[in-house]
């Protein structure tokens, strides 16, 4: 029998990867976003449902739970972005405060939100999946500080849903091609680099963050929490 999924956005790139993955396997798939055209796409071309909304607004969660299944075994957080890329450098401490919090409410508040709104209808057997990303352990600006605490917070997660039969896991790409992350304005030259850092010496694409986020959802993967599956090449290891 199949499960029910929810993919945050889920209208392309990773999270279009991961819905099709799940409901070629006969899951029954909802994904959201912020932009209606694309999920009325997607959704039709994989056969699935989508609804429009944006995953750091409460009020557009709290309106979306009647349009949700009342049992979710699995829920992907993978809604999120840089959202220092394209916008101008804060130039006091009013736009330095607004940058910091425009990336925390894309990466990490909206997580929290939606896993919180859809805790209470969590499956035992279930997982929770986060998107992550490389630059929580490589560093950086206000975006690899939200990253990193998404995966700081997704080990207390794990901690209160593991009693109940439900894993919490984050997936951390490193460069991903055929996405939107980069807005257009990775150089060649940068492209190249980050080809190079990785032992496989080729880019990630889509499909492998959502086979990892497939396996961590599955029966082979009950006794895998509170962990960050790295998914990168090689870029950057652990021990």
């Amino acid at each position: 029998m199949g499960r029910n999924i929810v993919v945050t956005g889920g209208a392309t790139g990773i999270g279009r990867a991961i819905a099709s993955t799940f409901a070629a396997g006969g899951d029954t798939v909802v994904i959201t976003g912020r932009r209606a055209e694309q999920l009325r796409t997607t959704a039709a071309e994989l056969g699935i449902t989508a609804h429009t909304c944006d995953a750091t607004d409460p009020a557009q969660i709290e309106a979306l739970l009647d349009q949700l299944p009342q049992d979710i075994d699995v829920l992907v957080n993978n809604a999120g972005s840089n959202t220092d890329i394209g916008r101008e450098a804060p130039t006091d401490l009013a736009s330095l405060a607004a940058a910091w919090r425009a990336n925390l409410d894309a990466n990490l508040i909206s997580a929290v939100l939606m896993t919180s709104a859809l805790r209470d209808r969590l499956t035992s057997g279930g997982s929770v999946v986060h998107i992550g990303s490389i630059a929580a352990d490589k560093g950086g600006t206000a975006y690899a500080a939200a990253k990193a605490g998404l995966a700081s917070w997704n080990a207390q997660l794990s901690a209160e849903l593991g009693p109940h039969g439900i894993t919490a896991n984050v997936v951390a790409p490193g460069y991903i091609a055929a996405t939107e992350f980069f807005h257009d304005s990775l150089t060649d030259e940068r492209r190249d680099a980050l080809i190079a850092a990785t032992h496989t010496r080729r880019p990630g694409v889509p499909e492998d963050v959502a086979a990892a986020v497939h396996y961590l959802a599955s029966p082979g993967a009950r006794q895998v929490t509170g962990q960050v599956l790295a998914v990168n090449g090689g870029e950057h290891t652990t021990r």
